[in-house]
């Protein structure tokens, strides 16, 4: 009887700690007594108490505790004894590793300092807090709202990927090749969309965007290789051509996006972001997309096309991708689902030669063999079926609304702040007035429950002047938040100006 009691204390204080588990109750229920049995809290043998006293410690419902047991009984974790009730099976642990005694901290005598051949933890990088959802104000960029994210057509999906036909498919080592169906959707549906017409052996799956900006820096750059991209641009594509090149330079903008100027003329590959710049939101008209293509043939520059967000148009159809008015195939495009869909889901695309693509390919093997296949399979079929353009649809009316609610509350509160104008995307680009230092009106912010991405970050180099920019993400905050929210903002402006 006693050890019953001591096991019900040990679980009516462990299962607290299991309360950030995206699982149900009768869940985290299991998941707390598997954790307890493998990590020797409860040992093998121990009796298992009533039902009806565990639903009493932990507050939850007797059903739900019965269910939770069934559950173990049914994976071995518990096994019935007809005199002792449900017990512990000792069994379960057969081919675990004794748990060693815990100790003090191990001292290393390893310099690891000296044998580091990188300090890419020293490179400028986008941080984002990881409790942003925990903000009144979260004008982060590059987070979703669960709210408009379909989760009931992508559970379908995630369904039917799990039919034994569609396991026999994606569950297999590709070794280096792609899901042939999101491959089959990529090839016909999200490229036609942009202009644009690819073999299936000019198409490579990436985990992200990103993963495909670092494939492309070691297949193509070395330490020689000037490679431009646009100042402000993207850190992490930055950051990825300096690990292969001592030569990364800046290429100016204005408000057209990528100048075709005499400094992208000297470089042999350029990084741009036609459709909506980063991170100054700006869609590259169609004169200076030609006017792009021009130089970089009279040049023989070779272009990296990151297409992100190219779906997100609340001004109308979106403008043709600069891949598809190239006539002699040398425009790299990098596409992404993850931009619309979720971040997390981590799935990119790259469309180029085929020679150049067998090389990406095997690089990507070195690294991860193939994304998984799993979540490639369910996102073709949520395009198949419709799902993402419908979704797209419903993300542009949303955006059109919360972007508009952003222009009217900076009218409103901050007059004297500047917003770049943007005919879709996720983001909006804020210059503040002149000497303002937006890591400290962040700082600020913060304490208010805002969010704000200091821009300083987008620029090479930063200049008094390159601080007085910040980024506001309008992808996770409702709509009926973002006048409060540029309110508080303004509190925080006030309050360093005082």
């Amino acid at each position: 009887m006693r050890q019953k009691q001591e096991i019900t204390d040990i679980w009516a204080k462990l299962f607290p700690k299991f309360s950030g588990s995206s699982a149900t109750l009768q869940g985290r229920v299991r998941e707390m007594m598997v954790h307890s049995i493998l990590m020797g809290l409860v040992p093998a043998g121990a009796k298992v108490p009533p039902s009806r006293a565990m639903a009493a410690a932990l507050g939850l419902s007797r059903n739900t505790v019965s269910l939770a047991f069934q559950a173990l009984v049914d994976k071995g974790f518990l096994v019935s004894s007809s005199r002792s009730g449900l017990i512990v099976n000792g069994d379960i642990l057969l081919g675990q590793a004794n748990l060693p005694a815990p100790a003090a901290a191990i001292q290393s005598a390893l310099q690891w300092d000296a044998r580091l051949v990188s300090r890419l933890e020293r490179q400028r990088n986008i941080i984002k807090p990881a409790n942003w959802q925990d903000y009144a104000y979260p004008f982060v960029y590059g987070q979703f709202d669960a709210s408009l994210v379909p989760l009931k057509d992508w559970r379908a999906c995630s369904h039917q990927a799990l039919f034994v036909p569609a396991v026999k498919k994606w569950a297999q080592n590709h070794v280096d090749r792609d899901s042939d169906a999101l491959v089959d959707q990529i090839q016909h549906r999200l490229l036609p969309a942009r202009g644009i017409m690819a073999k299936r052996d000019e198409i490579l799956v990436t985990a992200g965007a990103q993963m495909a900006c670092y494939l492309l820096a070691n297949v193509l750059l070395d330490r020689k290789t000037v490679i431009g991209i646009e100042d402000p641009g993207y850190p992490d594509a930055r950051n990825n051509f300096l690990l292969r090149s001592d030569d990364v330079r800046a290429l100016p903008i204005d408000a057209d996006g990528l100048i075709a100027s005499r400094a992208m003329g000297q470089c042999a590959y350029v990084f741009v972001t036609p459709s909506h710049q980063c991170p100054t939101t700006v869609t590259m008209p169609l004169q200076r997309r030609q006017e792009i293509l021009e130089l970089a043939k009279k040049r023989d520059i070779v272009l990296f096309e990151d297409d992100h967000e190219s779906e997100l148009n609340f001004s109308g159809r979106p403008l043709p991708a600069l891949k598809s008015l190239d006539t002699d195939g040398r425009v790299i495009y990098l596409g992404s689902l993850s931009k619309t869909l979720a971040h997390g889901l981590r799935i990119g695309y790259i469309v180029a030669p085929a020679e150049l693509i067998r090389e990406l390919r095997a690089l990507r093997r070195l690294i991860m063999r193939h994304p998984p296949a799993n979540n490639a399979h369910t996102a073709s079929l949520f395009i198949a079926q419709g799902h993402h353009d419908a979704f797209i649809r419903k993300l542009n009316l949303a955006y059109r609304e919360r972007r508009e609610r952003l222009n009217d509350a900076f009218a409103k509160f901050l007059p004297q702040f500047h917003i770049t104008s943007s005919q879709g995307g996720s983001g909006a680009w804020v210059k503040g007035p002149d000497g303002l230092n937006t890591q400290i009106l962040a700082e600020n912010c913060a304490a208010r429950g805002v969010l704000i991405e200091p821009g300083d970050i987008f620029f090479k180099k930063s200049t008094v002047a390159s601080q007085a920019y910040f980024r506001l993400g309008y992808s996770a905050i409702q709509a009926s938040q973002i006048e409060a929210g540029v309110q508080e903002l303004d509190h925080a402006y006030r309050a360093i100006q005082t």
